[in-house]
């Protein structure tokens, strides 16, 4: 898992608007807009075997989130696709979680900030280890949110920006205080959308269920699993799922890049059980990210 030292004192090196600095020399001032008013954008990305999966479908969602954001990276999707393979090498890293973010700097102070530079920073540190298959397979415990995620209409939600996080954190923080994994957020019209940082998927009857993401991101994970079932002849549904749908199912799990395909053992008193099209889905996965085991599987 991640190195427990703190995020601001570590040893190693951060890509910081366009060179390599040293990791704690890698600081913005406390005037910067982003940190008053959530002008910045972010990914999350991971490496295996020193391969970041799916890096361009992530450097497409940094550039297109800056632009629903109104501010222009400037530097190209493949100036950032070699910056993260920089980091990640110049880190001696193997297994790695991937950090790039852009933000708006500190020439303005106030809500208006159409002179500010935009600055990018990409970081990378060890995410060696993951849970045993077994472990993984009994699946996570998961409480029902009291925020939910916000109509369309009011926030920019197809951008991954810092902002939209911030009931995220409040829901993550509530569910471990009550001994629980994750969160399950609502949409704003009462529907099942997602958890904090992760999207969820249903099993019944053989078929997948998942929630229509139109007011989350859908995520790069999400669509990769939901292609690995396709392949398997498994059948996919994308629809509104209702509340009251939560004792229907028998199979859950979550979705994303931290999470990976991790199952769902309970939903408050909702009760799972990992079957078969989980395993599946998540043994499948595992192959699919690790270049030596994606390699032979080709």
């Amino acid at each position: 898992m991640a190195d427990a030292t703190s995020y601001d004192d570590r040893d190693g090196l951060i890509w910081y608007d366009g060179e390599m600095v040293p990791w704690r020399d890698a600081k913005l001032h406390v005037l910067t807009h982003a940190l008053h008013y959530a002008s910045s954008v972010f990914e999350g990305e991971r490496a295996y075997g020193g391969e970041i999966f799916k890096l361009r479908e992530h450097t497409q969602r940094l550039v297109a989130s800056a632009d629903i954001l109104e501010f222009e990276i400037p530097y190209s999707c493949d100036e950032i696709d070699e910056a993260c393979r920089a980091v990640v090498s110049a880190n001696n890293l193997s297994d790695a979680y991937i950090r790039p973010i852009a933000w708006r700097g500190s020439e303005q102070m106030g809500v208006s900030a159409q002179q500010n530079k935009i600055h990018l920073a990409i970081a990378a540190w060890d995410w060696g280890s993951y849970f045993p298959m077994e472990e993984r397979l009994k699946g996570l415990r998961i409480t029902i949110a009291k925020y939910r995620r916000p109509d369309p209409a009011t926030i920019p939600c197809m951008a991954k920006a810092a902002g939209l996080y911030m009931i995220c954190t409040l829901e993550k923080h509530r569910a471990e205080r009550g001994g629980f994994s994750d969160a399950l957020m609502f949409d704003y019209r009462g529907h099942v959308a997602e958890c904090t940082g992760a999207n969820i998927f249903f099993i019944k009857d053989g078929v997948i269920h998942t929630p229509t993401p139109d007011c989350f991101l859908d995520g790069i994970t999400r669509r990769t699993v939901i292609g690995l079932a396709k392949e398997r002849g498994i059948e996919v549904v994308e629809r509104t799922i209702m509340p009251e749908e939560l004792e229907t199912f028998s199979e859950c799990f979550i979705t994303g890049t931290a999470a990976e395909l991790t199952p769902v053992s309970s939903i408050d008193d909702y009760k799972y059980t990992p079957g078969e099209i989980s395993q599946s889905l998540l043994e499948g996965y595992m192959a699919a990210v690790q270049p030596k085991k994606r390699e032979a599987a080709e």
